[in-house]
């Protein structure tokens, strides 16, 4: 991806090569060497502190599903079939991990993989070293059990760009496990039909209980909305100009009546910030793994069941009328009630606050920086009921979005700096389950270009969400994920790369409790000094 001339960020947080070492060697491990004093060609290859994708012990088969290079915009295409010796389609897990690598001189760029047109994977890639990287992504796929269970068409795309300028190539596998199912580790519920939105208009089996959208939401593709947390409303003198500035929201329409919203996850490219030292170790939160928005649509699976076709569209308000910029692939999960024909139900009950987002720019005084305050908020609740073959169950689904940022920046952007936080509240009580998660998004720091053209960026990152399940009132499980980015990067600017004496330190802890997290526990930081791996440890 393409990045526009972006050099700001506010909130700094200093982080010292000291710091660092004080937290000590990986558990078991001698001390490391000592970091080299810049980067050099080459570094360690990229990794996150996120948990491995649980594997249950039976019976696996593999199946490849993609093996390509990449060098310009032409997807590839292949087919795949199921594998015969580990279950027709009952499977315990499936775990799809994509395998790269790369060398030379190239940008960071954005693909996907899908079968039969559902998007099973999203994702960006590392920038490389001069002597090359490598480097895997793992994810539980076991939720497209419907469309694993048959042959199915696959299309894979990284577009990249290779020329006498940016020469990587970008070498990627992509492979599938299947684990068998006994009687000490049987299949999880998972949806009885997986549907790809690839057109607005769609018609659902008349028997759906239960309908979920995934929307892989991104915004990218080189221009501003790459950044478009950074943008600031038109008039204002910045690079990055949007009509109403950065408040985004992604909301979901059924038959243009708004059924769901939420607050897209500000996800850092492993380019970003104008400062690639950053990231060429640690990437940022999700950036390899881009994880889809979900929405629970059960209270409008009534309407859906009359059997006609009926419009469902995802948009993304804030983008200035006519603009590019975003991605938002969409796949409907479906839980089907196989005891009846046709469910019958009714939408009871839309409840919406009127939707704000503004920015107001403050120009600079003498001497001072630009200011742009936004503040955003929206609230949704629906409601409706099915008429199961178990009984009536009614479902209610509210959720809150709300923004708040502060950029500022100098004349000519050598000083560029944003404190930003975006919360994402949601209750879905379905019969006599409620399930609550507070979703948290942070970003809080600076980019100057002093003396020398010496660029320095200071960045954290945070991605936070508490969930709590309840049935019949009483709490039975509760989970919290704390995923947390700092990075301190300087290098000489507009120079060829042997000559930009880099250094950069940065640490990424990714903590997890509850039900989600094996053993109820994990807690992993990896620290890095120029590209040097400097801990990487384990508390739980």
């Amino acid at each position: 991806m393409r990045r526009h001339r972006i050099t700001g960020l506010l909130g700094a947080i200093a982080l010292a090569a000291g710091t660092l070492a004080a937290a000590g060697p990986a558990h078991g491990l001698p001390p490391a060497d000592p970091p080299p004093a810049e980067f050099g060609t080459d570094w360690h290859d990229p990794l996150t502190a996120a948990p491995p994708v649980a594997r249950p012990a039976t019976r696996s088969c593999q199946v490849t599903l993609a093996e390509a290079q990449f060098r310009d915009f032409t997807p590839y295409r292949g087919d795949y079939t199921p594998p015969t010796g580990c279950g027709a389609a009952d499977w315990a897990a499936v775990v799809l991990r994509l395998e790269g690598k790369v060398k030379g001189r190239q940008y960071d760029r954005l693909g996907h993989l899908s079968l039969g047109g559902v998007e099973i994977l999203r994702t960006s890639t590392p920038q490389p070293s001069p002597d090359g990287i490598t480097w895997s992504v793992e994810k539980d796929v076991t939720r497209y059990r419907d469309a694993l269970a048959r042959p199915q068409p696959v299309e894979m795309l990284i577009g990249n760009v290779v020329n006498d300028t940016y020469t990587g190539v970008i070498d990627v596998k992509a492979t599938l496990t299947f684990y068998a199912a006994d009687g000490r580790t049987p299949a999880p519920d998972t949806p009885d039909r997986v549907l790809p939105l690839t057109t607005p208009t769609i018609t659902t089996p008349r028997n759906t209980e239960r309908l979920l959208a995934e929307v892989y939401a991104t915004g990218s593709g080189g221009g501003c909305e790459e950044y478009w947390y950074m943008t600031t409303p038109a008039g204002a003198p910045y690079s990055c100009t949007a009509d109403g500035g950065p408040h985004r929201e992604v909301r979901v329409l059924v038959d243009g009546r708004l059924a769901g919203i939420a607050a897209p996850f500000p996800t850092v490219w492993t380019g970003g910030w104008s400062n690639p030292f950053l990231w060429y170790v640690t990437p940022g939160p999700r950036a390899f793994d881009v994880q889809p928005i979900r929405y629970d649509l059960t209270p409008y699976a009534a309407l859906l069941n009359d059997g006609r076709p009926h419009r469902i569209e995802v948009t993304v308000a804030g983008l200035p009328a006519g603009q590019s910029g975003w991605s938002t692939p969409t796949n409907l999960l479906l839980w089907q009630d196989e005891a009846r024909q046709v469910v019958t139900g009714a939408l009871t009950r839309h409840q919406e606050s009127d939707p704000s987002g503004h920015s107001r720019w403050t120009p600079a005084g003498p001497g001072e920086q630009h200011r742009v305050d936004t503040e955003g908020a929206h609230r949704l609740t629906v409601a409706g009921y099915l008429n199961t073959s178990r009984g009536r169950v009614a479902t209610t689904v509210t959720r809150s979005v709300h923004h708040t940022s502060v950029h500022r920046w100098t004349e000519g952007e050598s000083r560029d700096a944003l404190t930003a936080t975006w919360t994402d509240q949601e209750s879905v009580t379905h019969g006599p389950t409620t399930t609550r998660t507070d979703r948290t998004y942070t970003m809080d720091g600076e980019t100057t270009l002093g003396a020398g053209d010496r660029l320095r960026t200071v960045l954290t990152l945070g991605d936070r969400a508490d969930t709590v399940t309840l049935r019949g009132g009483r709490t039975v499980d509760v989970s919290r994920l704390d995923d947390r980015y700092t990075g301190d990067a300087t290098y000489t600017a507009n120079v060829p790369r042997d000559q930009r004496h880099a250094v950069a330190t940065t640490s990424a802890r990714y903590r997890l409790y509850g039900s989600q997290a094996p053993g109820g526990c994990y807690d992993r930081t990896v620290a890095t000094a120029q590209g040097a791996v400097t801990v990487d440890r384990r508390r739980c």
